[in-house]
């Protein structure tokens, strides 16, 4: 497996992944994503594996602790702030889930925000997901304000320490 930055010759691999995966109220629009992959591709990581993009994280840089519904669709470009990587989608293709991708994609976002300089990194999940963060070294730190797809989000961030 390879993990690298995502190119725009990505983008419909990417979508399809965040398509199957995210309720339709969560998912990213196809103008977003291809938002994304134009504006932040230096926080936007892909898992390659035989050639085909299996799973991707992405997020812009903000100058907050968390992410924020007004936050999450504005987006942009990565300045030379020293703030929180925010993950907006950490998304792998179901036929490879359950195999460390997730894992390994949030490791290659943690070191890409050590050689940055960041502060760390910021996410907001679901309940359910609260403790596989954890147990990638997030710490939750409670409900977000977020309203994002009607559903009740959890900040959870790490940080190097």
């Amino acid at each position: 497996m390879i993990i690298r930055h995502a190119k725009k010759e990505d983008y419909g691999e990417i979508l399809d992944i965040e398509m199957v995966n995210f309720l339709r109220e969560e998912a990213a629009s196809p103008e977003a994503m291809k938002e994304r992959l134009a504006i932040i591709p230096d926080t936007f990581l892909v898992a390659e594996l035989d050639h085909r993009v299996v799973g991707y994280i992405v997020g812009p840089v903000i100058d907050k602790r968390y992410l924020t519904d007004d936050l999450f669709e504005t987006i942009k470009p990565n300045s030379g702030q020293s703030g929180f990587i925010a993950v907006q989608s950490l998304s792998v293709a179901p036929n490879y889930q359950g195999q460390g991708i997730g894992t390994a994609l949030l490791a290659a976002l943690k070191d890409l925000a050590l050689a940055q300089g960041r502060e760390g990194i910021s996410l907001t999940c679901r309940a359910e997901l609260i403790s596989y963060y954890e147990l990638n070294g997030f710490s939750d730190e409670g409900e977000s304000s977020s309203q994002h797809g009607g559903q009740i989000w959890y900040n959870l961030v790490w940080e190097y320490r």
